[in-house]
């Protein structure tokens, strides 16, 4: 969970010279096994998203930059307070069951969604849950005009507006009509899927005009698919798709994930003083991690934003240097020495105790990329340079869950799952959901919260800006790398500088348009 003023990565590093462009019909092998019916509000599985993208569409879309524009909204305003917005329909858009689409079907499906992320009685709040904590209330003025109260009076309120519209009688069916590009003709759970354009869609007709899916039960799978020339796309995570290069019959499109790695160090912990943290993020090789390790599926990063967006303070990049030197110097400056000699940093606490720098390090592998073992080896590797003794556990993810919720850590190396909206607060504010690390700052606290009043662009930047200045100096925790995917297709089908996860079909629609 981003022109104006960015300077963007180009995440499409491929010659379209090289690349034969897409026909009418393509063949996506993904990996699909959880789905068993199509409902929008309730994705099973990361590649189904893709595919809801380009069939529901949504008030907000975002571009390129990574900023709102108009989609099923054509245009909307804000009360001088931010605590209500209004956004206008196109009038012109029709389901593709024939039903236009009305302000109560926007309603409906924002009403569906926010009753599951509220209902005390489940776990799982849905994909679409954090809509909760934007939306107060909803309500169709008229026929074409949607009010909505909002608990964020700030920007990034638009980038909530993005989740999928359905006709208000049918939020809580299967395969419900949708507004966007495509149409579902065929759906058999584990087997094929079958899109086909959307003859009534309100902008220019598509020139791909089927796209077919192949499921497979495993990333391998998937793979195999492409090798054999069984499909002419697929998507892949894995550390093997970092082989595919493009070339002159096959082409590698290489996106951008939603998962931030980091480095998690327990701000209560007595060992962890700041001094101690900023000497392990001086220690830390991210850009050998990412080479040796992600085989360069990674995007280096310092803050919990992309680089290369308007979100993202560059001009602090040259002061996040691997320094071993200066690690050392504010480890001495903590007291930090090794008095007997046994290769581990100690120092004498107030009661007489002569204490080893010696931390408890957790982390977990994913089902498909057993990998972090390495970055944690490279890691302590890292911090036993210069005498920080690691105490290194693996886990299971609900097992290292409940020793960072219980603060029984020292050092953990997890992901998360960003949200759309660009608002850090959740990690960085005090009793949030996300702030494992027990990070307090008064300073950081209100700029989040004065973050979340900013109602226009500049304003909100200049508020990013300075969070990342006091994500600096505080230094919480450590942000090491975005994970990245491929795209790996014999067919050239979009234009678009970012390709997204969840949205791995962006700009199919215009691909070949006139």
């Amino acid at each position: 969970m981003l022109i104006l003023t960015a300077v963007w990565i180009l995440l499409l590093p491929c010659n379209p010279a090289e690349a034969t462009n897409v026909g009418s019909d393509l063949v996506v092998g993904i990996q699909s096994s959880k789905t068993l019916l199509i409902r929008p509000f309730d994705p099973q599985e990361r590649d189904m998203l893709s595919v809801y993208n380009i069939v529901y569409e949504s008030l907000v879309s975002i571009d390129d930059d990574y900023l709102p524009q108009p989609l099923l909204a054509q245009s909307w305003e804000s009360s001088s307070s931010g605590a209500q917005w209004t956004f206008h329909l196109r009038e012109d858009v029709s389901f593709t069951n024939g039903q236009m689409l009305t302000a109560e079907d926007v309603v409906a499906s924002a009403q569906y969604i926010l009753d599951r992320a509220t209902d005390e009685s489940i776990t799982d709040h849905g994909f679409y849950g954090n809509l909760r904590y934007f939306i107060s209330s909803i309500r169709a003025v008229d026929e074409h005009t949607v009010a909505i109260k909002t608990n964020r009076q700030c920007f990034g309120f638009l980038y909530a507006m993005t989740f999928p519209i359905v006709p208000a009688s049918m939020v809580g069916s299967d395969s419900p009509p949708g507004t966007g590009p495509y149409a579902i003709r065929e759906f058999h759970a584990g087997e094929r899927m079958w899109l086909r354009a959307n003859e009534s869609w309100w902008k220019a007709q598509p020139m791909v005009r089927d796209i077919n899916f192949l499921f497979h039960d495993t990333a391998a799978g998937v793979m195999e698919s492409y090798e054999y020339a069984r499909v002419d796309t697929v998507f892949t995570r894995s550390i093997a798709g970092a082989q595919y290069k493009t070339g002159t019959s096959s082409l590698a499109m290489r996106y951008r994930t939603n998962q931030l790695e980091c480095l998690l160090m327990n701000n209560q912990a007595t060992e962890l003083t700041l001094g101690v943290r900023q000497a392990i993020r001086f220690l830390i090789d991210k850009s050998r991690i990412i080479s040796n390790v992600y085989s360069g599926l990674a995007v280096e990063t310092n803050f919990p934003f992309y680089p290369g967006t308007w979100m993202y303070n560059e001009s602090l990049d040259s002061l996040f240097r691997r320094d071993v030197e200066e690690a050392r110097r504010l480890l001495a400056e903590e007291g930090w020495e090794d008095s007997d000699e046994n290769g581990i940093l100690d120092r004498m606490t107030s009661s007489g105790e002569l204490r080893n720098l010696s931390l408890r390090f957790y982390y977990y592998e994913e089902p498909d990329n057993d990998v972090r073992s390495e970055a944690v080896t490279i890691i302590t590797d890292a911090l036993s340079q210069v005498g920080i003794n690691c105490r290194v556990e693996p886990m299971t993810l609900s097992g290292v869950y409940d020793k960072i919720h219980a603060g029984s850590f020292d050092l953990a190396l997890v992901s998360y799952a960003m949200d759309v909206c660009p608002d850090p607060g959740f990690l960085l504010m005090p009793g949030n959901t996300g702030n494992f690390v027990r990070y307090k700052s008064e300073r950081m606290d209100q700029l989040c919260k004065d973050l979340r009043k900013e109602l226009n662009y500049e304003g909100y930047r200049q508020k990013l800006m300075e969070i990342q200045n006091r994500f600096y100096e505080d230094c919480p925790f450590v942000c090491l790398y975005w994970r990245t995917g491929n795209v790996v297709s014999r067919y050239m089908y979009t234009s678009c500088r970012d390709v997204r996860e969840y949205e791995l079909f962006r700009g199919i629609d215009r691909f070949g348009v006139q």
